[in-house]
């Protein structure tokens, strides 16, 4: 007779700890599937184990943290500015580590110029202090600048494939006209 009430006693335990032991644990960074999890922000696969990056945010419409991952410190910084949780002291930032690919703090790192970094923001995070490494808000700071530059390029660039395309077209054109590209 206990036999029967106990086994379900014990069942619902071992599965309330077995819930209680996997998943996320509602802070720190989470495991990455790399090249498998995809950047929340340029939604290019994350491959660099030595410059991601993850927010942990508290968005107001859900009970739980919302972990999303980024392939650059770069990303992460632009997909954050301007929500609601960018300045949430529960929101938390990590960055893997240039030298190791452990996940540190990104609002402790310091940021070393000159990486070659996946969305080519070109700051690789690590622990250690650096004589000419930037702070977080420094390292802000470039990410932004650096933006600013690749969309004045992005522009210019878009001009020049624009022009290049009414070259092409005119080029075609000419040709119908003077009988050029047909098989007569």
């Amino acid at each position: 007779m206990w036999s029967r009430p106990c086994f379900a006693i014990c069942t619902l335990l071992a599965s309330l700890l077995l819930a209680g032991c996997s998943g996320d644990s509602g802070s720190g960074p989470l495991d990455t599937k790399w090249d498998r999890d995809s950047c929340e922000r340029c939604r290019m696969v994350l491959s660099d184990r030595y410059h991601g990056a993850q927010v942990r945010y508290f968005p107001p419409d859900k009970k739980r943290s919302v972990v999303a991952h980024f392939d650059d410190i770069g990303c992460a910084v632009l997909w954050l500015s301007g929500t609601p949780w960018e300045q949430d002291p529960m929101t938390q930032i990590w960055v893997t580590d240039r030298n190791t690919g452990a996940w540190i703090d990104a609002v402790r790192a310091t940021y070393v110029k000159g990486d070659h970094t996946p969305m080519e923001y070109g700051l690789g995070a690590q622990e250690e202090a650096s004589p000419d490494g930037l702070n977080f808000t420094e390292a802000k700071r470039h990410i932004h600048a650096a933006e600013q530059r690749h969309q004045h390029h992005t522009a210019h660039l878009l001009q020049r494939f624009r022009e290049q395309a009414a070259i092409r077209e005119g080029m075609k054109t000419e040709r119908t006209q003077t009988g050029e590209g047909s098989d007569q």
